[in-house]
């Protein structure tokens, strides 16, 4: 038994029976003295965890103390270039430190908020797996470049106080010259080699790829870029379910790495950039505020069910019509709905912050191009690839790709150390087994750190590495039917709903092994908004009003070393 598990089953009117040693562990409700509402289930649960931390079971996340793995990672990226094999050989201590530093947290923290447990876990794995795929799989200090805008790539160049260098007739000062615009553009990141070719010194490439910096400031922000930007939009690497840059930005892009290939605004997963900020911010705004009012109704609705307090086993609740409270069919897929709101409105809701603030409020003047439009595509791509091609377009189309390059990276390294074909069965499916056993790990780990009882591999874990099958299933009798003569000879419109049926009825198997961990863990105990309309108006728990925000979210935690302590979550 973990301390976890004697905090959550320790005390009279305890949340859940712990089995003995003999019995398998399965932990069963016991509602002793039911509680009257959630919010005095979230009050039970966080003098549980205020009760560890007095025992010394767990302590809360605490920063910047637990972030120490990451801020190594990123002192390291920030080692001027250079060819030491020393230096390059050091990412994989340095990684493996961000591994022991992760597990460790994973292993010693917790927080009384419980969504915010489980975002301890999920980021800390997150970071594993991400640190892999820049530091591993690639090498972050040489293998990435990035889109650059430059004044004049070949005839100027401006240095750090922003003088233009002009060329000029005289040979002495020609070579003064080219050689600060060398060492200019060395630090900037760019390629340090003069083009001597006299058609292509006449092109005035407005964008250049801007590789590891030897400047700090440039080399900086390089960095920061390179770590927070999962979808490496502009850069070398950028997944390939978004939109390329505009042909404003390709068509006049120094080649001198890696191409991307131009496609239209919109690809054909759905997903979309955006013409204008203004387009940009008008569509992200209102995005944001219809999300605001859909988590506040989500989270009424939800709490009317105890279902999303933790107790899965809970009969429906009374608020909903005959049909579906009678029926068990009904009432999973009404439970598997609102889940599946409540995570696509959640995540987009948060995405769409980034736009107005770094475009709309901080602006291009600071940030550069990292302030264009075409840096924020849209998260989710259209619902009609499902249509169009089943469980794999939901998962590689329609669903957000934020994991996708880290995902793809081992998968990546393996087909190219083995000489396999890169589009080969067998990349693809080896593909497909990694992605999801990698989410499925991130998922797990995230369960494993949210404070009540779960079921990590039995759930979360479970439900990922399954999704694979069902995708090699489908495809399969897609295969079947096609050979067959049956596929072709089929309307579109059957195809779709076909496509449309069987997800489905996959989901509606396989989903409740994620939803109902969901809901055990108390993830839909977080209360994500700090003024509900629809609670002021009396449509919630007894003594709810406007304002939602209780307690102290971010506090200081003095720890046993003065290192140790920080603002806690």
């Amino acid at each position: 038994m973990n301390p976890q598990q004697q905090a959550i089953c320790s005390g009279e009117g305890s949340l859940y029976q712990l089995p003995s040693d003999e019995e398998p562990m399965v932990y069963t409700p016991l509602w002793s003295s039911p509680p009257s509402s959630y919010r005095e289930l979230v009050i039970l649960y966080e003098q549980q965890f205020k009760d560890s931390i007095t025992k010394g079971d767990y302590t809360p996340y605490v920063w910047p103390y637990r972030s120490l793995g990451v801020y190594l990672v990123i002192v390291y990226l920030l080692i001027p270039p250079t060819s030491s094999k020393l230096v390059f050989y050091a990412r994989y201590p340095v990684f493996a430190f961000n591994v022991y530093w992760a597990i460790k947290a994973i292993r010693e923290c917790r927080s009384a908020a419980v969504s915010t447990g489980y975002g301890i876990g999920l980021l800390d794995a997150w970071a594993i797996l991400w640190l892999a795929a820049v530091l591993i799989f690639d090498d972050g200090r040489s293998d990435f470049h990035r889109i650059e805008k430059v004044e004049a790539v070949e005839d100027i160049d401006r240095d750090t106080s922003g003088q233009a260098i002009h060329e000029d007739d005289d040979d002495a000062t020609n070579s003064s010259t080219d050689d600060g615009e060398l060492r200019r553009r060395r630090a900037n990141g760019f390629p340090a080699k003069k083009n001597t070719d006299p058609e292509e010194s006449t092109t005035k490439a407005k964008y250049a790829w801007q590789n590891h910096p030897a400047g700090f400031y440039q080399r900086l922000e390089w960095v920061a870029d390179l770590v927070s930007n999962f979808r490496l939009i502009g850069w070398s690497h950028q997944i390939n379910s978004i939109p390329s840059p505009p042909p404003s930005i390709l068509d006049n892009l120094q080649p001198s790495a890696k191409p991307l290939k131009q496609t239209p605004p919109v690809v054909s997963t759905g997903v979309s950039r955006y013409p204008d900020s203004r387009t940009l911010i008008r569509t992200k705004l209102t995005t944001i505020a219809l999300g605001y009012l859909a988590i506040d109704t989500l989270k009424v609705v939800m709490m009317s069910d105890r279902y999303f307090w933790g107790l899965t086993s809970a009969p429906p609740p009374s608020y909903l019509p005959s049909f579906i409270t009678s029926s068990p069919t009904l009432t999973r897929i009404w439970r598997l709905l609102l889940s599946l709101a409540g995570a696509y409105v959640s995540l987009q809701s948060i995405m769409a912050l980034a736009a107005p603030i770094f475009v709309g409020l901080i602006g291009p003047r600071l940030l550069g191009l990292r302030a264009a439009t075409w840096q924020y595509p849209d998260i989710y791509g259209s619902y009609n690839i499902v249509f169009r091609k089943g469980l794999a377009g939901w998962w590689g189309g329609w669903w957000h790709q934020t994991f996708r390059f880290a995902f793809e990276a081992p998968q990546k390294y393996i087909v190219k150390s083995l000489g396999w074909k890169e589009r080969g069965l067998k990349s693809k499916l080896l593909g497909l087994a990694i992605a999801f056993v990698c989410s499925g790990c991130l998922h797990a780990v995230g369960s494993t750190t949210m404070w009540p009882a779960t079921r990590p591999l039995k759930g979360p874990f479970t439900f990922f590495i399954m999704q694979p099958v069902g995708i090699v299933l489908q495809m399969g009798l897609s295969e079947l039917l096609r050979k067959v003569g049956l596929r072709e000879n089929l309307p579109g419109w059957v195809r779709g709903a076909g496509n449309f049926v069987a997800v489905h009825v996959w989901f509606y198997y396989t989903a409740p092994l994620l939803t109902d961990d969901f809901a055990r863990g108390g993830v839909w105990l977080f209360e994500p908004i700090p003024i509900s309309i629809w609670r002021g108006l009396g449509f919630g728990a007894e003594g709810e009003g406007w304002w939602c925000w209780h307690g102290r979210i971010i506090g200081w935690y003095s720890g046993e070393k003065w290192w140790q302590s920080g603002l806690a979550f």
